[in-house]
């Protein structure tokens, strides 16, 4: 098991908030960025690099980056000492479909660079699963999943159905069964809300970040008619 955090593009003062990683318990930095800011995380991931720390890039909405714009991303990452480039469906939009198209894009630069490839799906309509399991197939190999799905909004794929699927001896269902029983279901009990819903399909299906979608969560409300209005008229 290794420990990893995340680090926002100009969300972190990653000089002043990381020390070498040999007197860290971190593992893994996981760089987070949206597509203009690739640049900057050149220079984050090149700086974790010189710590020691293994690295990913987590670039974020790219189902709303043109193509051109993703392929120079791409590059530029294939070209840096990132060890994992992760394709993110941070939006829940994608579909199998365009998940696989762009699995191949992602694993293309990943054999030319040698870098692995990972997968952060949401499950705003219902398909981080599958998008995940599609993505595996074409050779994926680093797959993001919570316990109950657990995430931000409509959270993202569930542990217990990747360990299923995957049937491998050395992944224990029945331990994870048991974190569920003592540690998740008590908090969603105390009321921590996430997973699927209405308003978190519709911004899934509108592409949109789900911020929208958290403050109707949030307010408690269901007009899921009145706010699918509000989402048209300001698409």
């Amino acid at each position: 098991m290794k420990i990893a955090v995340m680090a926002d593009v100009g969300r972190c003062d990653f000089k002043e908030d990381f020390i070498p990683k040999s007197e860290s318990v971190i593992d893994l930095v996981r760089v987070a960025c949206y597509i203009h800011q690739i640049p900057a995380a050149v220079e984050m991931i090149e700086y974790f690099h010189d710590l020691g720390y293994e690295t990913s890039c987590n670039i974020m909405a790219v189902s709303q980056a043109s193509h051109d714009q993703l392929d120079d991303a791409l590059e530029m990452l294939g070209q840096s000492s990132v060890d994992v480039i992760y394709l993110v469906d941070s939006y829940g939009s994608l579909y199998p479909e365009n998940a696989a198209k762009l699995a191949k894009k992602y694993l293309e630069v990943g054999e030319k660079y040698g870098k692995a490839v990972g997968f952060h799906a949401h499950n705003n309509q219902n398909l981080a699963f599958a998008n995940t399991i599609e993505t595996m197939s074409y050779g994926v190999s680093y797959l993001d999943a919570t316990a109950m799905a657990m995430g931000r909004g409509a959270g993202n794929c569930a542990m217990e159905l990747l360990l299923g699927f995957l049937k491998n001896p050395k992944y224990n269902l029945y331990s994870l069964l048991t974190f569920i029983e003592n540690y998740m279901l008590p908090l969603k009990e105390s009321g921590v809300v996430w997973g699927y819903d209405i308003q978190y399909m519709l911004t899934g299906q509108l592409n949109r970040h789900p911020r929208e979608a958290m403050a109707f969560t949030a307010e408690e409300r269901t007009d899921y008619c009145e706010f699918y209005k509000s989402l048209l008229d300001n698409f």
